[in-house]
Parts: structure tokens; sequence; C-alpha cells
């Protein structure tokens, strides 16, 4: 994408080396506590970690990092972030929160996009996460039209619903000219408390097939597991257990590969995602 400078296009951020967005192509697969979780396992891990909620209709960021007071104004009409477990987070939910709905149409999304993006102290950063709202709409437009990323992760379940809108994912991206780093299988299993037998709820393999297809790396699969829905519900992310902690090691596998993958895609200087 051609470089430009007022009114041009995408321009690096001062001080953030990779930017990652994570989608996915229908609500309800679990993006955001992959992108939470995934955030605190980068923190964990040493790196720099920013995390940026663009699901504007629905900002759930604050409640999964337990952190909702509003962020503070510095000097040039700047925002601060809020820091939670070792992650810098910014979030439509910190400036309106509670249930009051945010109505709004494509310039309003845009302006908040780059306010998000360029009028927030980040700081120095090794990623910036950027939790994209479901679908294909205007905020990752915007995204692209503001900053360069080095890549997207396509969050689905294994189900063929969510599999057919994950399909229209890597096809926006590829449309947008932004690499996609990869795949994350979320739900794919559940290991029954109380006869430990695996049971395929919403069906198994169904991303790692996707991703196959569409030669895009897989990153992982992540059960569905009680442990990280009371994560999310209380703002203790599992990750926060640490890269040893059973039930917990598939994120933090999900996160080194994410790191491999964002250093490969810098290495070669981006690349873009071809569909048969």
């Amino acid at each position: 994408m051609a470089a430009q400078g007022m009114g041009q296009g995408p321009q690096p951020l001062p001080g953030i080396a990779h930017v990652v967005a994570v989608g996915s192509g229908k609500g309800g697969v679990g993006k955001t506590t992959v992108a939470v979780n995934l955030s605190v396992a980068l923190a964990k891990l040493g790196y720099r970690v920013g995390l940026m909620d663009a699901d504007i209709y629905g900002p759930n960021v604050p409640t999964m990092l337990g952190a909702t007071r509003q962020p503070r104004v510095v000097g040039g009409n700047r925002m601060e972030p809020i820091l939670s477990h070792g992650v810098k987070f910014i979030s439509v939910g910190l400036i309106s929160p509670g249930d009051k709905p945010m109505m709004m149409r494509g310039p309003m999304l845009h302006g908040i996009v780059r306010q998000f993006l360029t009028q927030v102290e980040w700081g120095e950063l090794d990623f910036l996460i950027v939790d994209l709202p479901p679908g294909t709409g205007d905020v990752v437009i915007s995204l692209v039209q503001t900053v360069p990323l080095t890549g997207a992760v396509v969050v689905s379940t294994p189900s063929d619903v969510a599999l057919e809108d994950a399909r229209k994912a890597l096809e926006m991206f590829h449309q947008v000219r932004v690499e996609v780093i990869g795949m994350v299988e979320n739900m794919s299993m559940f290991h029954c408390p109380h006869c430990g037998e695996q049971i395929d709820i919403f069906s198994k393999g169904g991303a790692e097939r996707t991703a196959a297809r569409y030669g895009v790396p897989f990153l992982g699969a992540l059960e569905l597991d009680p442990a990280i829905r009371r994560g999310g519900d209380s703002g203790m992310p599992v990750a926060l257990a640490g890269p040893e902690s059973e039930g917990v090691k598939a994120i933090y596998e999900v996160a080194r590969r994410v790191v491999l993958e964002a250093e490969r895609i810098e290495a070669q200087g981006g690349g873009v995602l071809e569909i048969e």
C-alpha cells in the first residue's frame, strides 16, 4: 500500500514493532478471549504488549482484563492506556462503560480507530494486538488505511457454519493485502471432568484443514474449558497461570507461533495470502 502523508496512506506507529489484528468472520467464536489471552501470554513471555479493543459495538476487553477505569488524558489531548496484567490497553468500554450502546456509522468508527491508534500514548511496544469486531466491515478498512499491519490471526470454531464465515475473513484480509499470520481453532474439544472422555461439541479439526487448504499456518487448537470462561468473566485471564500450567500451554504455543510468524513476515518484507 502506498504511503501518503496528510490524508495519505497507512503510516507506521513510532515505537511499535508489530501490529497484529485478531479477527473472525462471525461473532461467538471466542475472538476476544483469544486476543486477551494472547496479549497476556506475550506479556508473560517478556514482550511489551498493547491491546486495542476495536470491537466498538461489543467492547468486552475491559471486563476480561479486570480494569474499567477511564483513561487519563495527558498532554496534547492524548490518552494514556490502562495497564492490566502487564498489558497496555484501550477500549470504548472505558470511555462509555455500562450497558449504554455505541450507535455509530462509518465516519465515526473511522475516527475512533484512528484516535486509538495515533492519539494513545502506547510507548515502545513489541506487539500491538488489535481485537477486531466480527465480520468484514468498516473497522477493518479503517485499520488498514491508518497503519501497516504485520498480519492477522483468524479465529474460528471447527463447526462448518463458523468456518464458512472464517473463509470470508481470509478473503477479506487477502483483498486488503494483509498477510494471515495463521488460524486458531477455538473451542476445539471438551474433556468431560466426570468420565475423562473427549467430546467434540463443535466438531474438531476444521480450522486446521481450512488453514491447510488456503496455505496459511495453523497456530493451534484451544479447548472448550470452563476455566477460560471464568477467567474472562472475572478479569483474570487463564494465561496468567503461566506457560507451564496445565490447560494453558496451548495458549502459549499459539503466542510463540505468532511471534515466529510475525518475525518471518518482517524478515521477508510482508506477503499476501493467495486464495485459489
